[in-house]
């Protein structure tokens, strides 16, 4: 038969099929190689590179915080991180478990890690912030059983002043996914420590550096072969140091002198740089608890505590200035006319004052007498001043106050600042009470420091610089930095240098005379102008206050202190002896000499007795 297998035609034909199907395969092999070795060689390569290396996050060294004299308020020591390498879910849950004991995992935090990596599978997984030396040393002696441990030294914060600077100094944690998502965090990754509070978080792109890669060789079931260091270029960065207008010495001072059992705060300010000295708040927190993960007790244990250790009181809080806002109805009465250093008024204070119905009590129950404004200063008779009150009127007041900031934050260079509280017009009243449910009798109330009057620390220092200086005060600020020392607020006294003067005489009264409020706590070696005051709340003895300056007459330091119910009836104000100690110990530190006679003005002894 002819076309059949046995065909000699036939199976040269299939022959040459088959010839040709194999050259075609040939070339296919030999294109694939080309492609291979020759066009798609450095991309397998830099993919079999990435299967092989893992990238190590190197942690920067956060900037070290000075205060004034180069002490260190927040600087570095040395510390290790554990974590676990990019792996399978299974091999992840493994290395825990093998981890649990030694690292002291809790159920709990072994299931947030497994939730973080199921998150970012890719990231290596921070297991131990601030690990011990016993702890890396298990490690390092197992090698073998934890290859996908690595060990990375990161620079640990520490505040060698803990807890006297907390309210200021903030403290750091771990980035949530939260701030992660943000685009000021877009160079960070998961585990890496940022500010959260104080001044670590409002100065965190100059404090936090930037971090580095080193590699790590990994076998194909993902275990470390080999460290193979940094690469060049990738070292990580230091953060920028920041230099404070803080006094530390002093603000351990402040801690060490606080009534231990009360809360308050109080706050120190240079009037011509605005640069703040102290800033303390009653009672605190150890801001090294934070550190690597505050444990969820102790959270919870100062944030559910009735005095509240975690609010800044000298930004964050709010009280009726009381008596100390006497010298702000005295400066916009002169300033529109209706008040002079030698006022007297009509009704002499025989312990309270009958108006629109009421009777409105003085704090001396059998009264003062017949008073002018100095006098009236000096004694804190709030009978003269619900008069003064009544003569410069509520549209005055209101508007003159607002004009002087009390509506306003003070501006200081920290995350969060409350402003004070201040009716700006009558409509405040009409929207807050409705039209007809309230009385011009309010008026008394704001003239002594009461009612829809609330005001921080921050603002009242504000203005008794001002009053300190003549000139309009700087903005307080705690870094010391040229651009925040040239800002200024937009407000200034209005005040003639006469009336000026006369207020600081009738202040200097107030702490150095016999009759003065503050006299008990009067300075022995130079001059302190000041006033005390006693703000009455609803919810137990009153507030005590007291802002003052000193020298009076060439200011290095303005005070603002309160202690929560620290004014019982027939006891001392607790504010005014922590104020006047703290503006002692910075005169001396500063080297000031002792004035030849305290409590008198040095060009002209007979003007501390102006207006008596």
């Amino acid at each position: 038969m002819r076309g059949g297998n046995g065909d000699p035609q036939f199976r040269r034909r299939r022959g040459r099929g088959a010839a040709g199907a194999l050259f075609v395969l040939l070339l296919l092999l030999a294109w694939g190689f080309l492609r291979l070795q020759f066009f798609s060689g450095d991309r397998y390569t830099l993919q079999s590179s990435e299967n092989r290396l893992r990238s190590v996050t190197v942690p920067a060294a956060r900037g070290t915080i000075y205060d004034r004299y180069g002490r260190a308020v927040a600087d570095n020591v040395p510390g290790y991180d554990l974590s676990l390498l990019p792996g399978p879910r299974d091999s992840i849950a493994a290395g825990l478990d093998r981890l649990a004991d030694q690292l002291e995992l809790s159920p709990e935090w072994r299931t947030e890690l497994l939730e973080r990596n199921r998150a970012r599978p890719h990231e290596s997984l921070v297991v131990r912030e601030n690990a011990s030396f016993e702890q890396v040393a298990f490690i390092e002696e197992r090698r073998p059983q934890f290859r996908r441990v690595t060990v990375a030294q990161r620079p640990r914060r520490r505040y060698p002043a803990g807890s006297a600077v907390a309210h200021l100094i903030g403290y750091v944690g771990e980035i949530n996914e939260e701030e992660l998502a943000r685009p000021d965090y877009v160079e960070y990754a998961a585990g890496q420590a940022v500010g959260k509070a104080g001044l670590e978080a409002q100065y965190e792109s100059r404090l936090a550096g930037r971090n580095g890669v080193r590699y790590v060789e990994v076998n194909a079931l993902g275990t470390i072969v080999r460290e193979l260091g940094v690469a060049q270029g990738l070292n990580s960065q230091p953060g920028d140091d920041l230099h404070l207008g803080i006094d530390l010495d002093l603000q351990l001072f402040a801690d060490s002198i606080f009534p231990a059992d009360m809360r308050g705060a109080v706050v120190a300010i240079d009037p011509a740089t605005g640069e703040v000295v102290v800033l303390y708040s009653h009672p605190t927190f150890d801001p090294n608890a934070f550190i690597g993960g505050i444990p969820l007790d102790l959270w919870n244990s100062l944030r559910e505590h009735p005095d509240k250790p975690l609010l800044n009181r000298v930004t964050l809080a709010q009280y009726p200035p009381g008596s100390t806002w006497k010298l702000i109805m005295s400066a916009i009465g002169m300033k529109t006319g209706n008040l002079t250093i030698d006022t007297y008024h009509t009704h002499t204070c025989a312990g309270g004052l009958a108006y629109q119905g009421r009777f409105f009590r003085c704090w001396l129950s059998r009264g003062h007498g017949r008073l002018d404004l100095a006098e009236a200063i000096q004694r804190s008779c709030n009978v003269w001043f619900y008069q003064a009150g009544q003569r410069i009127g509520l549209d005055t007041l209101l508007e003159e106050a607002v004009k002087l900031g009390f509506d306003r934050p003070a501006g200081i260079d920290l995350p969060s600042e409350i402003r004070g509280r201040f009716p700006d017009s009558r409509e405040w009243y009409d929207q807050r009470y409705g039209r007809g449910g309230w009385f011009e009798s309010v008026i008394m109330s704001l003239s002594i420091g009461q009612g829809e009057n609330a005001q921080t620390l921050l603002t009242m220092a504000q203005f008794y610089a001002a009053l300190a200086t003549g000139a309009s005060p700087v903005q307080p600020h705690l870094a010391r930095d040229e651009l925040l020392a040239e800002r200024r607020v937009d407000w200034t006294l209005d005040l003639s240098e006469t009336h000026r003067q006369q207020l600081v005489d009738a202040l200097v009264r107030v702490v150095n005379q016999p009759g003065g409020t503050a006299y008990g706590s009067r300075l022995s070696r130079w001059t302190m102008a000041g006033k005390t005051g006693t703000a009455q709340n609803p919810h137990g003895e009153p507030h005590s206050w007291f802002v003052g300056f000193a020298p009076a007459y060439d200011p290095r330091i303005v005070v603002a202190a309160i202690v929560e119910h620290g004014h019982p009836d027939n006891q001392p104000s607790l504010a005014v002896p922590l104020a006047s100690r703290i503006v002692d110990r910075h005169l001396e530190t500063l080297g000031l000499p002792p004035e030849a006679t305290p409590g008198v003005r040095p060009s002209a002894e007979a003007s501390v007795e102006t207006g008596g």
